[in-house]
């Protein structure tokens, strides 16, 4: 729907062209704007519809809009012209007779939509008698609701106790498995036949299975050992490590694991990990632990080189200490040694943190070196050609870099009322600044100023100073100063077009060959200049919005070979990139730098200073002071009858079953790692899996950051009458977001590494979720009619995520410029649960109709009360409304045209008295004395807590006025746009597809490649 018009003549809140006398919206009755009426803002009073099923606010609350309505199931009651039934065909608004559906059957919330009648609200809410959430347990920790691990870990604090030496014992059958988890399905009936008569309301709603949770998550932690599916990634939580790694750190998909390769098909989920090692901590959540075993490095196992975690057991007295990765007997060091109880346990389990913590960091001894570790060194190359001093991009980029390193005017102060530092001791930065000549500075800090060195010859660039490039940044400090505020006038009259930028980062990666470090690059237009030098590739005509393959990626030799020697040399890099006026820079190439070598691209496809400074300010500053590691390897270790298949993410891999080498690794970043069957596991022990990501800090220590994650098995070979159960067992332990992140992540990897073209990647994604809710279906424990699509508890929002899968820039039909395609489809690959989670589906905000309470503290808590989000459809925006709408990449602010001048005098000043007068460029909100403006502001300060990589910065979408309102079209994922279907008619596809599965008409594409590929998995060596 590229046709904006078009969008809006689907009966939703504009005049129908058949009749002009009628205007309609549905779920709302007819408003007429009436701005002078008593009311606190000239607005007739008026009720908003309850907020996640609670009750109507109080009269006179909204702005400037008169709406009477009788609220009944969720739905307003439509009057007496019967013309709007017709219009409403597919709507189901009918005579507003509620027919709810008395009888429930067990375990089972039915949203039964009748034709005839408005449809019940589906609030979030189980059935009557049912647990109000699936992730508040209605039976206490400890007691038999609750499934746990094993009965070894049975201590009231919370720790992990080893009481019994037989493994961990079965878990109960799968009736009280689940007695802690609300009801089982969620079913819409939905008929394949004929005009859908299905409701929105019927649908799951991925707002309320948000904020539904947080709540809870406010007053209590998550115990990472007691409960097993972690809560949505979008809930501000905070973790207890009681032994299994914080779900921030690593997502397992399936909590309880199949026994067998054939009962993991028969669930039709991959079997996969999501970790982001270096996340950052929450407030409130205990550091990690760093511990230092001397010359002699972390005990580890013989044979598969596992670190010691809490889940070794000691036997012999603790004079050996099994591997629970490989089962291995190992001798206990005698530096290690401790007597056990006669549980098993050691005596000093609780002072040993590396015993009773998921997550802990090993110093590791010389032999772990590749080379003397040193403190990261940041390497800054500004772009100083002719288009980024227009731009005003070369002053806003040396802006931004004095605020990272510096702070501004409100920097925090440590006790000694010094600026606290904002890198670490240890680090140190230098500078470069190129056009078609290389520009070196010299920064010791015994110089008066900085001393420029040019660097003419382009093909082979050799370093012209040893000392003085780097310097600490504080010691320093009058000389960067100095140099970043002239940098622009300097070169405001040298105007030399064309960049040279790979004859800089190859003079960059001299500089930085022998210790590692980062570099942070600025470019604003296509290199065009020196070796290396890139042209136009893309002609901008892609028929059917197919990109060649050679797009995505880059053909150039000699940039193929920097970003290899980079990645080897522990060196990584960050492009921030701004297009001239959504001009072409080959991002492919480019980008490929920062993809292999671990680093980030930041795109402004349109960079417009007043507008986009700001937010490239904060993502330097965020940039610069996020953990950030360098000269990485990451290896994952999982237990015997598991191997791991493949790793999907930024980094390098020689070959398969090597260590991954990765340049630089930072907070935001996350890999993802799928596993197949190398045999059976064994369904009397649990499911142990490891990460270890060695690295040198930004201070200049190395070190090993373990990860050890456990899951139960659940009994599912082929003779087993327990079968059934087991797969439904599975099935009830699924992280949502884990699942959605590996098959978006491994989307991104066929996509750039294989034949496949978008096409198949959208009919792949279609098959998975077809696959994933037809064997759900075939093991489902009761009979459902053929109508009902039927979802498991814990996917009910899978469908919708991966029609924003589909539907999202990387993967989308129709015409999208390469660049950002491609840039977008990277990100895929290196975003956590957190950024993906909003990236897919974003959170919508209604400020016109804020309660009084909402966006200040909770008296209660102490924190911050959210207003509930709202679904992405047009047919839930009201008329007169204004909208925060944050996808994690931009946030935007839509004006509906009919805004209260009122509102908008509230939120940007009492001279701002009209859309109009608004300045286009605004990018943040003014500080005013009103409630309004108040509520607002401390809303986005809590949105900036929650996101990924990139800052937030509003920009205005004022309907009919502003260009990004067709970001705001873009969305609303629940409607139909991006080339593909609305949110019931992509579950009617899906539904359709697994009627056709289950009668066994289905055909399945792309069958025989898979085949071929799976014979050589086992292909591992023995020793890796």
């Amino acid at each position: 729907m590229a046709d904006y018009t078009q969008y809006h003549a689907l009966g939703q809140g504009v005049v129908d062209p058949n009749d002009p006398n009628r205007n309609n919206v549905p779920g709302q009755q007819q408003y007429a704007p009436s701005y002078g009426a008593p009311g606190p803002y000239g607005a007739q009073p008026q009720q908003s519809p309850p907020a996640m099923g609670g009750p109507p606010p109080p009269s006179g609350a909204g702005y400037g809009i008169s709406q009477h309505q009788n609220l009944q199931g969720g739905f307003a009651q439509p009057g007496a012209d019967a013309g709007l039934a017709a219009q409403m065909g597919g709507m189901n608004l009918g005579d507003g007779q509620s027919t709810i559906r008395k009888k429930k059957k067990d375990r089972h919330a039915y949203h039964t939509v009748e034709p005839t009648g408005s449809s019940q609200a589906f609030n979030g809410m189980g059935p009557p008698g049912s647990n109000p959430n699936q992730f508040i347990p209605t039976a206490a920790p400890g007691q038999s609701g609750v499934p746990a691990f094993g009965g070894q870990f049975g201590s009231p604090q919370g720790t992990p106790q080893m009481m019994n030496t037989s493994q961990f014992p079965t878990p109960g059958a799968p009736g009280d498995f689940g007695s802690g988890n609300g009801s089982a399905d969620a079913s819409a009936p939905i008929s394949t036949t004929g005009p859908s008569k299905v409701s929105l309301d019927a649908m799951p709603s991925v707002p309320v299975s948000r904020d539904s949770v947080q709540p809870y998550f406010l007053k209590n932690v998550y115990p990472t050992f007691e409960r097993h599916v972690p809560p949505p990634a979008t809930v501000s939580f905070v973790a207890f490590d009681q032994g299994n790694a914080s779900p921030k750190y690593a997502r397992l998909s399936l909590n309880n694991i199949p026994a067998t390769s054939d009962g993991l098909q028969a669930t039709g989920l991959p079997l996969g990990l999501l970790l982001q090692p270096l996340a950052p901590l929450h407030a409130g959540e205990a550091e990690i632990p760093v511990l230092d075993f001397g010359d002699s490095g972390p005990p580890r196992c013989r044979r598969c080189r596992a670190y010691i975690n809490p889940f070794m057991m000691f036997r012999s007295g603790g004079n050996k200490f099994v591997c629970n990765l490989c089962t291995h007997p190992n001798d206990t060091p005698p530096e290690y040694f401790c007597a056990t109880s006669p549980q098993g346990v050691r005596v000093d389990r609780d002072q040993r943190p590396e015993l009773h913590r998921g997550t802990v960091e090993f110093v590791v001894p010389k032999e772990y070196w590749t080379r003397e570790p040193v403190g990261l060194r940041w390497l800054f190359l500004i772009d100083v050609s002719q288009e980024s001093y227009n731009k005003g991009f070369l002053e806003t980029f040396c802006d931004g870099i004095l605020a990272a390193l510096y702070g501004g005017e409100d920097q925090e102060k440590d006790e000694n009322g010094e600026p606290k530092r904002r890198v670490p001791e240890g680090a140190k930065v230098g500078f470069v600044t190129y056009d078609k000549d290389i520009h070196f500075y010299n920064m010791h800090p015994g110089l008066d100023q900085p001393q420029m060195l040019i660097m003419p010859d382009l093909e082979d660039p050799f370093l012209p100073l040893g000392e003085g490039l780097f310097v600490d940044p504080y010691e320093s400090k009058s000389i960067i100063s100095s140099l970043l505020t002239r940098l622009p006038e300097m070169f405001s009259d040298v105007k030399n077009p064309e960049p040279a930028l790979l004859a800089t980062l190859n003079a960059a990666l001299a500089a930085l060959e022998k210790t590692g470090g980062k570099i942070v690059c600025s470019c604003s237009a296509l290199p065009t200049w020196g070796p290396g030098r890139l042209f136009m590739r893309d002609d901008g005509n892609h028929p059917g919005g197919e990109l060649d393959k050679k797009l995505y990626t880059t053909e150039h030799p000699a940039w193929k070979k920097v970003a290899e020697k980079m990645a080897a040399g522990g060196i990584g890099a960050d492009f921030f990139l701004a297009a001239p006026s959504g001009g072409y820079l080959d991002i492919a190439t480019i980008g490929h730098v920062a993809a292999t070598t671990g680093g980030e691209t930041f795109y402004y496809p349109n960079f417009i200073a007043p507008r986009d400074g700001p937010k490239l300010s904060a993502e330097i500053s965020h940039t610069v002071t996020r953990e950030t590691g360098f000269q990485a390897l990451m290896k994952v270790r999982c237990s015997n009858g598991l191997q791991v298949s493949a790793y999907h993410g930024n980094f390098v891999q020689h070959t398969f079953g090597a260590d991954l080498e990765i340049g630089v690794i930072d907070a935001d970043k996350a890999l993802a790692v799928s596993f197949s069957y190398d045999g059976k596991l064994d369904s009397k022990l649990d499911a142990h899996f490891q990460s270890a990501l060695l690295y040198t800090t930004a201070s200049g220590q190395r070190r090993v950051r373990c990860s050890n994650i456990i899951a139960s098995v659940s009994e599912t070979s082929k003779e087993a009458g327990m079968r059934e159960q087991g797969i439904r067992a599975c099935m009830k332990f699924v992280d949502q977001d884990a699942v959605i992140a590996l098959l978006a992540k491994e989307a991104g990897t066929k996509l750039a590494t294989t034949s496949s073209n978008l096409k198949d990647i959208r009919n792949w994604l279609a098959e998975r979720t077809i696959d994933v809710m037809s064997c759900y279906r075939k093991h489902s424990a009761q009979q459902h009619p053929a109508g009902e699509l039927v979802m498991p508890e814990k996917l009910k929002e899978f469908c919708m995520y991966m029609l924003g899968l589909t539907k999202c820039r990387a993967f989308k039909g129709g015409v999208e410029n390469s660049d950002r395609r491609v840039h977008e489809m990277r990100m895929v690959r290196s975003m956590g649960a957190l950024e993906l989670s909003l990236y897919l589906y974003p959170r919508i905000i209604p400020v016109h109709n804020l309660q009084p309470e909402e966006g200040f503290a909770d008296a209660e808590t102490g924190h911050l009360k959210m207003p509930p989000s709202i679904r992405a459809s047009f047919s839930r925006i009201e008329a007169g409304g204004v909208y925060l709408v944050d996808n994690g990449q931009q946030c935007l602010l839509w004006f509906h045209s009919q805004t209260s001048p009122n509102l908008v005098a509230d939120l940007f000043g009492e001279d701002k008295d009209s859309l109009k007068s608004l300045d286009a460029y605004t990018s943040s909100m003014p500080v005013l004395e009103t409630h309004l403006n108040a509520q607002v502001r401390n809303i986005i300060e809590f949105l900036k807590t929650m996101r990924g990589s990139k800052g937030l910065t509003i920009q205005l979408a004022r309907q009919g006025i502003d260009g990004a309102e067709f970001e705001f079209a873009r969305m609303l994922v629940e409607d139909r746009n991006n080339e593909a279907q609305n949110y019931v008619d992509w579950l009617v596809h899906v539904h359709r597809g697994v009627q056709l599965e289950l009668s066994g008409q289905r055909k399945k594409e792309s069958e025989t490649d898979l085949n071929t590929l799976s014979n050589f998995t086992g292909l591992r060596p023995t020793m890796w």
